[in-house]
């Protein structure tokens, strides 16, 4: 069996969508399935082309049994509506050329953003082949979400668009119960939509002793560290985190934020402001790091803006730290905090409620009964979302479609 993975992010990014992507494939190609992934140059989240790569016309390797295509797109940072439009159809478009020339048994389109669904069902209609839209995001509500654009006529015409590929997808793989909610009340018929959540690599991802070389090196000894790593967006609130952080008074708490996006120079530049010394801010570090770092956070914190757009998400930071045994702490409400408070793995604050996210704060310091009690609840969420039993979860939808398919035509 073959398969044709369309997706704006893949490895050596290190976002959310990448580490699925590529998880995922690692996996089905352990299974003799032969997987080719149509991506870009990695540029996410700075806009700029990683160090040994460049933005070609056309490029092509295999690696770990995948087959990665490399096209060239408008590259720019994540930041910005229309110039990331323009990036994101140039990608569309490029891939599907690409994809003209590859055979495959079943095509999947992953977002955000929504444009590479279009590649998607472009190349059915001319392969004749069924098409998978893996909804990862909400797009384009969450641009409204986040401030990027107000509602308008372009917003409209993008959500219009959404839904006709909504209808014209074989299946949907939503990662979180509540998007498969939200498509149902769209009209969306819910026999093919099929849940398919995040989650986390046990093998890369497990409880190991502090770094106490890492501690040192960033002066943390001593301290009470809540760590954040991820995307600096628009959608992640730092600079609330930040500001709240100044109104601590407990100079043995400490945030460690690594990463880098859109709002790194902002959030940065607040800091600086603020003239704060309890914050330290790292680049964006590759992968097989993170696990490090981790090991010397007492506690990951996953911030997003309060919105109702974002009681549908399901951070992928949650199952990384609860695989760490890490107690999260969490400002995002609805499916998130559903989560975290079934497997009892972390405390919840009111997004961008100051008093609530500090009350969080001391309380884990205080607590060590808590503190022992989170980390089981982690180890708990880990193991019910671990990352090998959700790829074969998928492939065995995949493959099912392959067969529905094969079978109608033959009958024909």
């Amino acid at each position: 069996m073959k398969i044709l993975f369309v997706t704006d992010n893949f490895p050596p990014e290190v976002n959310a969508p990448a580490s699925r992507t590529y998880e995922h494939c690692l996996e089905w190609v352990a299974q003799g399935i032969e997987v080719t992934v149509i991506t870009c140059a990695p540029n996410f989240p700075r806009g700029k082309v990683y160090e040994g790569y460049r933005n070609r016309f056309y490029s092509s390797e295999v690696k770990d049994g995948i087959k990665i295509i490399r096209v060239w797109s408008y590259i720019v940072a994540n930041a910005g509506f229309l110039k990331r439009i323009l990036d994101y159809v140039s990608f569309a478009f490029m891939a599907f050329w690409a994809g003209l020339f590859q055979k495959t048994d079943v095509i999947i389109a992953t977002s955000p953003q929504f444009f590479t669904t279009f590649t998607g069902f472009f190349l059915s209609i001319l392969k004749r082949k069924p098409w998978i839209f893996e909804l990862r995001d909400l797009w384009p509500e969450s641009i409204v979400t986040v401030g990027a654009m107000e509602k308008g006529f372009a917003i409209s015409t993008l959500e219009k668009l959404e839904q006709s590929m909504y209808r014209k997808a074989d299946l949907i793989i939503p990662v979180t119960d509540a998007f498969k909610k939200r498509l149902i009340e769209y009209g969306q018929d819910e026999s093919k939509i099929h849940v398919i959540p995040n989650g986390v690599n046990s093998k890369q991802f497990y409880p190991i002793p502090k770094d106490f070389e890492l501690f040192e090196k960033h002066k943390l000894t001593g301290k009470t560290v809540i760590g954040y790593v991820g995307t600096h967006g628009m959608a992640h609130s730092l600079d609330f985190v930040v500001r709240t952080a100044s109104k601590i008074d407990d100079t043995d708490i400490h945030f460690l934020f690594i990463g880098d996006g859109a709002q790194k120079n902002t959030v940065v530049a607040l800091a600086a402001e603020l003239a704060i010394t309890n914050v330290t801010f790292l680049d964006s570090i590759p992968k097989a790091s993170v696990q490090r770092y981790l090991s010397i956070m007492d506690a990951v914190l996953v911030p997003l803006r309060k919105s109702d757009t974002f009681k549908t998400v399901i951070p992928s930071k949650i199952f990384e730290a609860a695989a760490m045994q890490k107690p999260i702490v969490l400002g995002v409400d609805g499916q998130a905090r559903e989560m975290v408070e079934t497997y009892n793995a972390g405390i919840y604050f009111e997004p961008e409620n100051e008093e609530s996210f500090i009350k969080a704060i001391y309380r884990l310091q205080s607590d060590e009964q808590l503190d022992e009690q989170l980390r089981k609840g982690g180890q708990n969420l880990a193991k019910a979302f671990d990352r090998k039993a959700l790829a074969n979860r998928m492939i065995e939808i995949v493959v099912n479609l392959h067969v529905t398919k094969c079978v109608a035509q033959n009958k024909k």
